[in-house]
């Protein structure tokens, strides 16, 4: 983050001997088109141009199941929002946007699988009137929504899999406590090795 260059093999070996997990590389995968030629996966050009959705399953200690809402900016891979709740339908969606939006202001593009939740005529009817143009990945396709996807990989690994909570609430402050690191602390090597939204200096200037 300091500009501090250093060789990636000497990182990975210092990684390695204390036994954090390396990164699998993959191959990239062909560019998607339709049969009429058009790209079936938009590129993120600059903030709030396309932020994708997804949602997050998990169970508390007791075995109650809750849900997590998963909002990202794909260009600044900022993660806006981690809504948590025990269930979670079309409005609840809404709830977790709107004050998004007010902070953020709202995307042109939302990029989102098809479930239910996403293709409910009330939150079409919504995203129309608010000029949001949607995105509907293909069925079968999780890697058309490979920026949340990864974002929500990372979640489970460092939190879920990690982590028995006790009540909804818990799960609130530790996966909210955890995203702004993520979002404000953590450098991410898409971004040339900076968090997606660096904290600032304190008003005192210290």
């Amino acid at each position: 983050m300091e500009g501090w260059r250093v060789n990636h093999k000497k990182v990975e070996r210092l990684w390695r001997e204390e036994g954090l997990q390396l990164l699998q590389r993959h191959k990239k995968r062909k560019r998607l088109y339709h049969k009429d030629s058009s790209i079936i996966r938009l590129r993120p050009r600059y903030p709030n141009h396309i932020w994708s959705i997804e949602f997050v399953h998990d169970k508390l200690s007791n075995g109650r199941p809750y849900k997590m809402l998963t909002v990202l900016d794909e260009y600044t891979r900022e993660a806006l929002c981690v809504a948590v709740k025990p269930r979670m339908g079309n409005q609840n969606v809404l709830d977790a946007l709107y004050p998004i939006f007010l902070t953020h202001g709202k995307p042109e593009f939302l990029r989102s699988d098809n479930g239910p939740e996403f293709v409910a005529k009330a939150f079409q009817t919504w995203l129309t009137k608010v000029g949001i143009k949607p995105i509907r990945i293909y069925p079968g396709s999780p890697w058309e929504n490979g920026y949340n996807e990864r974002f929500n990989r990372t979640l489970r690994r460092e939190v879920l899999n990690a982590e028995w909570f006790l009540t909804i609430d818990q799960a609130k402050t530790v996966i909210n406590k955890w995203r702004r690191q993520y979002s404000h602390i953590r450098p991410h090597q898409a971004v040339n090795m900076k968090p997606p939204v660096p904290e600032t200096l304190s008003n005192n200037g210290t």
